[in-house]
């Protein structure tokens, strides 16, 4: 239920999506650009639990830190393929 809860939250699977789309690590602002441009806050809001989860990490640059996913975090993307593959086909039957 805890997973659920996390991946339910506004933006968070967009984020996931993003950064996995990526496939290199992004900064904060690629990211949120990205993201159509969500709030800041939400991004940030966002990360911070993605990291706690273990799902996203950053390295540190000189500039500014990089966001990417972790090995849990692919994980997370080959799980939900599953998923993605159903709801193609349920969006083709609309």
């Amino acid at each position: 239920m805890a997973a659920l809860d996390l991946l339910g939250r506004r933006w968070t699977l967009r984020v996931i999506w993003e950064l996995h789309r990526n496939g290199a690590p992004i900064g904060f602002r690629d990211l949120r650009r990205r993201c159509d441009d969500m709030s800041s806050s939400v991004l940030s809001t966002r990360l911070t639990e993605l990291r706690e989860a273990g799902i996203a990490a950053s390295t540190s640059t000189a500039a500014q830190p990089a966001w990417h996913l972790t090995a849990l975090g692919d994980d997370l993307v080959t799980a939900m393929g599953p998923l993605l593959d159903w709801s193609r086909a349920w969006a083709e039957r609309r």
